[in-house]
Formats: structure tokens, C-alpha cells, sequence
């Protein structure tokens, strides 16, 4: 299982947010290129990098901090954050990024996901955010009335690298990841899992890992900025 460090974009800046609240931002760098060096000499596998802007405009805004990410680093990086059309997929693809996620796109316009897995087989992520157990959109601004296990079960036609599930409500609280909900889940979901979202202890990577092998990856962010999870531990608890 890999632990991915998250970097998340808000104007230029490496930020990391309160239940994804714009209103509630820490910044933790001016210089995410840097930030995302220092992950990579930690040991990181790759990086999940999210355009915060891009996810509730609905139009990437950071792509020159994305580009400069991917050329700092040598290592796979995922990119999010209001990809909502074929050349924007194409563009990142072509300016070194190695995964793209597809949020609100994906789950309102199967067509836009359908050509996009038909274009780039196994390299694109599906992001599923849910609070209260309701499925979010535009960037978490809205809830909709759909669960997620009819909707992770709707993704079986596809050919995806996997979903990013994440527990808004647990997101940058440093309370500990939802593991009954990631356990639902798992069970719901035809394609592999990163959990997103609470990742606060080693303990909470042990958890996780225990819910089987479909989960191959989880995202950590505050934690790690925060220094109450040690990556280096965290990897190797990942690998145990």
C-alpha cells in the first residue's frame, strides 16, 4: 500500500483546508515545487496534487504550479481539480503528470468519462468525496442525494486506474480516517481504492491496510505538514 503526501493549491500556494472549507485554508509554502522535492526525498512514492481552485470554479487555475511539480520531481503525480474536458486531460497528460482524477465531470457527464478512459486506459481516478454518507460536487460546495455505493458500483464499465474515496467531514481535522465508511466502501467499489481524508497516526495506516488489498494507496496531508505523522514511518508501516 503507498502512502501519498497530498499538495493542495489554493492562489500559488501549497494550503491545506478544514473539511475543504476555501474560508479555512493553513498555508504551509509558498513554493509547492519545493514542498513537493521535500516529499520525494522522504521517500514518497508519488504525489496527489489538488488545483482547490480549479475544483470549485470549475477551471484549472494552478496549472503553471502543476507543471513546475512535475518537473521538480521524479516521481508519479495525480492531478485534480477541475478537469472537466478532453484537452485539459490531454494537457496534463502532455506536461508530465502521470494520473489525472476526475470529480464532478466524471460522476455528471459519463460521456466526458467514457471518452476519457477510452483515450487513457487505466490512468485515470475517479474522485468520490462523500459527507454525512451523500455524495459532494463542485469542489464539496454541494451535497447531492446520492450515496456512494450505487455510484462506485456504476463505475464497474470503465476502464480506471481505481477511485480516490474521500470522508470530507474527517478531512483535515486530524480525528482519525472513517473506517467504517472506507469499509462500505471497499466492498461497494469494482475498481481499486486510495483512501483520502482523517489519516492522523500510523495507527490509522494499520487500520486501513487491514481492510484488504482492493486498497492500494492512502492520501495524508495535514498530518504529515503538521508533523503528527512521520512519512518515513508512516512508508514503512505501509510496506509491514
Amino acid at each position: 500500500m503507498m502512502v501519498i503526501p497530498a499538495i493542495d493549491l489554493k492562489d500559488g500556494r501549497c494550503v491545506r483546508l478544514r473539511q475543504g472549507d476555501m474560508a479555512q485554508e493553513t498555508t504551509y509554502s509558498d513554493d509547492p515545487a519545493a514542498m513537493a522535492r521535500q516529499w520525494e526525498a522522504l521517500g514518497a512514492q508519488r504525489l496527489h496534487v489538488v488545483d482547490l481552485n480549479g475544483a470549485v470554479n470549475g477551471k484549472p487555475q494552478n496549472m503553471e504550479h502543476v507543471r513546475a511539480i512535475a518537473g521538480a520531481v521524479s516521481i508519479p503525480i495525480h492531478v485534480g481539480g477541475g478537469i472537466r474536458s478532453l484537452d485539459v486531460v490531454k494537457y496534463y497528460f502532455s506536461h508530465g503528470v502521470s494520473r489525472v482524477v476526475l470529480g464532478t465531470a466524471a460522476l455528471e457527464n459519463t460521456a466526458f468519462l467514457a471518452d476519457a478512459c477510452a483515450c487513457f486506459p487505466d490512468k485515470i481516478f475517479v474522485g468520490v468525496d462523500v459527507k454525512q454518507g451523500r455524495v459532494a460536487v463542485h469542489g464539496w460546495t454541494n451535497v447531492s442525494e446520492s450515496t456512494a455505493e450505487p455510484v462506485l458500483a456504476s463505475l464497474k464499465e470503465y476502464p480506471l486506474a481505481g477511485v480516490i474515496f474521500t470522508e470530507i467531514s474527517r478531512d483535515g481535522m486530524l480525528e482519525g480516517p472513517n473506517v467504517a465508511a472506507l469499509r462500505d466502501a471497499v466492498r461497494a467499489s469494482p475498481v481499486p481504492l486510495i483512501a483520502s481524508g482523517g489519516v492522523t497516526r500510523v495507527e490509522d495506516i494499520r487500520a486501513i491496510k487491514r481492510l484488504g488489498q482492493k486498497i492500494i494507496g492512502v492520501i495524508v496531508g495535514k498530518a504529515l505538514y503538521e508533523g503528527t505523522l512521520d512519512l518515513p514511518a508512516a512508508l514503512a508501516e505501509a510496506r509491514a
